[in-house]
């Protein structure tokens, strides 16, 4: 919205907005935008729920049992927290005539919608169990499938429908149609890894805050001609706008942080999770970074490959691979506190963004 005044630059006394014609400009102050209204409005919802949830959120009885005594009476639907300075600063900052900015909000409004749906149902009907699996997959999957039309129809034809390769000099792997169902997989698959991560006080939040100032960084150089061409990395034309919706994440996700370090005031949710990982799902697949996402992400996909591993066995074999799924569990399990787990698994995030950026050089 501010990004409009800039349009008044012929006006001397008025010069001073020509910065919101700068993409780092805007994306910085979406962050700091962001931070402020958190700090501001987060107070006031973590105890508006409480008083709304009462009991906070169901736990598990098949979880770790300490959770059933420390955990409880923790309001759930934190989401709330991250979701509304999020779309906040994306708003007032972002060119909002860029289609790459409401096909991002369309995922991020439509899976945030769902999982307070989820959050919802659980809370009013105390249980650990939400939304039926098959109707949320469905959602997930047609939202999903939008969001990639959307995206293919915004590109130009050579780059529409193929998959960018790493590694390996301007690789694109021309699938038609059938890159929707990449699409798909991409966004429903990083938005329920990202909620199957979001099991402990802070565990997920930062990996997220650190994959999106990653992807910041990487929209940034494919929506820059000059950048993307120096790297050999395809360029999608306006598709650096979506720095600023990363960087509003980033400013959102703080705040958040501020009250869901150990000992949590307030849960994430389903709420949070899924709006989360859907976000950085169709950015990946906007800037033409699918496989790369699989690699800054790649705690999430651990945590995925954890639940899979140890339901495909027990359904098997009878047998467990781990102590309990997902696999920050199986650690609690082992005798590992809980924020030696977190700060870990933080540091593991760490790692596997730089990695992940490494794939712009090592073409």
């Amino acid at each position: 919205m501010l990004y409009y005044l800039s349009l008044l630059t012929h006006m001397d006394d008025l010069a001073f907005f020509r910065l919101f014609r700068y993409l780092t400009f805007r994306s910085g102050a979406a962050v700091v935008t962001a931070l402020m209204i958190a700090f501001l409005i987060n107070p006031m919802l973590i105890r508006w729920l409480k008083v709304k949830q009462g009991k906070g959120q169901p736990i598990r009885s098949d979880g770790p049992q300490r959770h059933l005594i420390e955990k409880a009476g923790t309001p759930t639907m934190g989401g709330l927290l991250i979701l509304i300075p999020w779309v906040g600063a994306t708003l007032l900052w972002a060119n909002l005539s860029n289609r790459y900015v409401w096909i991002a909000l369309l995922v991020t409004g439509t899976y945030g919608l769902l999982g307070f749906l989820d959050d919802y149902y659980k809370v009013t009907k105390r249980t650990s169990d939400g939304l039926s699996s098959r109707m949320r997959l469905l959602i997930e999957f047609g939202v999903g499938a939008l969001a990639t039309w959307l995206i293919m129809g915004s590109q130009t034809p050579e780059l529409s429908g193929v998959l960018a390769v790493p590694f390996i000099k301007t690789a694109l792997l021309p699938l038609g149609l059938f890159f929707i169902a990449i699409g798909v997989f991409v966004i429903a698959g990083a938005a329920n890894a990202v909620n199957f991560t979001d099991g402990l006080d802070g565990l997920a939040i930062v990996p997220v805050m650190i994959a999106a100032a990653t992807f910041t960084l990487i929209v940034y150089l494919v929506g820059n001609e000059r950048f993307a061409a120096y790297l050999q990395i395809p360029y999608i034309e306006y598709s650096g706008e979506l720095a600023v919706f990363l960087a509003a994440l980033v400013g959102a996700g703080l705040g958040f942080l501020w009250y869901n370090a150990p000992p949590a005031a307030i849960f994430m949710g389903d709420t949070g999770s899924l709006p989360l990982g859907g976000a950085l799902g169709v950015v990946a697949v906007a800037v033409k970074h699918e496989i790369v996402l699989g690699i800054v992400g790649g705690l999430f996909v651990v945590e995925t490959v954890s639940v899979m591993v140890q339901v495909i066995s027990f359904k098997l074999t009878g047998k467990r691979v781990f102590r309990m799924a997902p696999i920050h569990h199986h650690y609690e399990q082992l005798g590992w506190t809980e924020p030696t787990i977190v700060i870990r698994f933080w540091i593991v995030a760490v790692v596997l963004a730089l990695l992940g950026l490494a794939t712009l050089k090592l073409r």
